[in-house]
C-alpha cells in the first residue's frame, strides 16, 4: 500500500513557528513517526511539502498517474481557500484525509472553513503530532477497503 502525505505552505517551519499551536515536532520527525507507523501498517509513506501552491497541485497529478493508494493532506493555510488545490484533489480516485495539528474549528474564523470538506474522506484535528498518525490508519483503513473486491 502506498500513501502519499502532503504538507502545505510552512509547514518547513514546524519545531520553530508558533509553538503553541504546532508544538516543537519538526518536520522531519513528523515523517519519521509516520513512516515508523506505516510499516507497522503495512504501507509505504513518501512525504512531500512545498511552500508553492502549484508545486502542490503537480504533485496530486502525479500522484494520480502513480495509482496511490490513498493521500493524507495538512496543506495549512491553503485548507481555508485554495479551489486549485481543491480540484486537484478531486481528481483522485483513492480516499483523502485531511488533518490539522491544531483544532482549525477553536481558532480564527477563516480558518473554520474547509474547501476540502466536501470532496475529503473525513478530517482529523487538534491532536499534534497524533493527528497525522490517525490519519494514517483512517487512509490506510480506507485505502485497503477501496481496494477490496466487492
Amino acid at each position: 500500500m502506498n500513501i502519499l502525505m502532503l504538507h502545505g505552505i510552512n509547514h518547513n517551519m514546524f519545531g520553530k513557528r508558533d509553538p503553541v499551536q504546532y508544538g516543537t515536532i519538526t518536520l522531519d520527525e513528523i515523517n519519521e513517526r509516520l513512516n515508523v507507523l506505516g510499516r507497522e501498517l503495512g504501507a509505504n509513506v513518501v512525504a512531500f511539502q512545498t511552500n508553492n501552491e502549484g508545486a502542490m497541485c503537480d504533485r496530486i497529478h502525479q500522484a494520480y498517474a502513480e495509482g496511490v493508494d490513498a493521500v493524507l493532506i495538512n496543506a495549512g493555510a491553503w485548507t481555508h481557500y485554495s479551489y486549485g488545490i481543491r480540484d486537484a484533489l478531486a481528481i483522485l480516485t483513492c480516499p483523502v484525509v485531511e488533518l490539522h495539528m491544531s483544532n482549525i474549528h477553536a481558532r480564527e474564523p477563516f480558518r473554520h472553513v474547509s474547501v476540502f470538506a466536501e470532496i475529503v474522506r473525513g478530517q482529523i484535528c487538534g491532536f499534534g503530532l497524533d493527528s497525522y498518525l490517525l490519519a494514517l490508519r483512517a487512509a490506510v483503513s480506507a485505502g485497503r477497503a477501496a481496494r477490496a473486491p466487492a
